[in-house]
C-alpha cells in the first residue's frame, strides 16, 4: 500500500487514538505512518461489540427470569471470564459457577459477596439489587 492510499475513515475512536500502519514512500522504501481508521475494521469492532451486547442483554433476562444471580450478569456486563472472575475473587471457578444460581446467591455471606462488588467495582447492595432496566 502506498502512504497515499492508507486508509482515514472515521473509527469509534477517532479522537481517542490513531494507528500506526506501514506504507510505500515515493521511493518504495517502507515507513510508518498513522491512520485514523478503516471501514472495513470498524464493522468487524461494531459487530464484536453487538455480541457483546448481546451477551449481556441475554445475562439480564437470565436474572429477571430466575434463572441466573446477578454475579452472572456482573461477570457479563464487566466482560470478565472465568479466570479473571477467579482471579479477582479468589474462588475456584466451580464456586463461582454454583455462585450463579440464584438459590445458592441468596445464602452468600457478606464477606462473599463483597468479594464480587470489589471485583466489579460496585457496592453490595447494587450487586443484590442490581438496577436491570
Amino acid at each position: 500500500m502506498k502512504k497515499e492510499d492508507i486508509p482515514q475513515d472515521e473509527s469509534a475512536l477517532k479522537n481517542v487514538l490513531r494507528e500506526v500502519v506501514y506504507a510505500k514512500d515515493d521511493d518504495g522504501k517502507y515507513t510508518s505512518a498513522l491512520s485514523q481508521g478503516w471501514n472495513v475494521k470498524k464493522d468487524a469492532l461494531d459487530n464484536a461489540w453487538d455480541d457483546v451486547n448481546e451477551k449481556i442483554e441475554e445475562a439480564k433476562q437470565a436474572v429477571l427470569n430466575g434463572e441466573k444471580s446477578p454475579v452472572y450478569y456482573f461477570k457479563e456486563k464487566c466482560l470478565m471470564d472465568m479466570p479473571t472472575i477467579t482471579g479477582y475473587t479468589g474462588f475456584w471457578s466451580f464456586t463461582v459457577k454454583r455462585h450463579f444460581k440464584p438459590s445458592v446467591f441468596k445464602k452468600l455471606s457478606e464477606q462473599k459477596l463483597a468479594k464480587y462488588a470489589k471485583a466489579f467495582d460496585i457496592t453490595i447492595e447494587e450487586l443484590k439489587s442490581p438496577d436491570l432496566s
